[in-house]
């Protein structure tokens, strides 16, 4: 569970120039992953090829970006369907965890050229997970997103960028399963619910990507970004894996 001393942890070392956890951390999680395809081989969730989580060709769904516009500053990286789709549904309801990899690695090829995303001043990029609701991501076996967040923010760091990652929202109990309602259904669900965590907030005034894995109606994000301004921090752009 994040708590303020890791929270500030994390911004000192955002803060400080090519922190030595940061490659650490990218060389680490492409291992364990490499490892763990050689002892527990899976299929590929998006075709069912033996032997890889996720096979070259299906992989390639996210390698030339369609940066599908859901709004101002809002972009997928293709649609919700197809490949794609099954992708992302294995990784979130599955728990496919081998996809973080492939999936985090398809988010943090797209965030540099996104058109209106920026870093901070110091040029360190700031990326913000949308939460999911606690009994969802208990039921997970933890926050996809925030796994996703970070294998992201290592490839980038090991492409050289200063990077960090700050869980400063949260989803207060009480917000209902999303799927079927409709933008205003979804607004009213997460009124007063979606709530910015101070202790892992960037410094104030400081720009923000949002991340998510699939954007329907906008209306998660829209509440985030508000959540985020209320607190002092801009949202520079929301990037998802797919839109609905």
């Amino acid at each position: 569970m994040w708590n303020r001393g890791r929270a500030a942890h994390e911004a000192a070392e955002a803060a400080a120039a090519v922190p030595a956890w940061r490659s650490w951390v990218s060389r680490g999680e492409r291992l364990g992953s490499a490892l763990a395809d050689l002892v527990l081989p899976e299929d590929c969730a998006g075709c069912g090829r033996a032997g890889t989580v996720c096979c070259a060709e299906c992989r390639s769904v996210f390698d030339t970006p369609e940066l599908v516009a859901r709004g101002a500053g809002t972009h997928a990286l293709t649609r919700y369907r197809g490949t794609a789709r099954a992708l992302v549904v294995a990784h979130k309801e599955h728990r496919r965890r081998g996809l973080t990899g492939p999936l985090g690695d398809a988010l943090a090829a797209a965030v540099p050229h996104l058109p209106t995303a920026r870093p901070g001043p110091d040029g360190t990029w700031w990326l913000v997970p949308v939460p999911s609701r606690p009994s969802a991501a208990r039921r997970r076996g933890g926050s996809h997103l925030l796994a996703l967040a970070r294998r992201c923010a290592a490839t980038l760091h090991a492409d050289g960028h200063s990077v960090a990652v700050a869980p400063a929202l949260r989803l207060a109990a009480g917000a209902r399963d999303a799927v079927g309602l409709d933008r205003t259904q979804r607004a009213a669900n997460l009124a007063g619910r979606l709530r910015v965590r101070e202790d892992a907030c960037p410094p104030r005034g400081t720009p923000v990507v949002l991340l998510d894995d699939v954007v329907t109606t906008g209306a998660t994000l829209s509440a985030a970004r508000a959540a985020l301004a209320g607190a002092g921090v801009p949202v520079g752009a929301a990037l998802t894996l797919t839109a609905a």
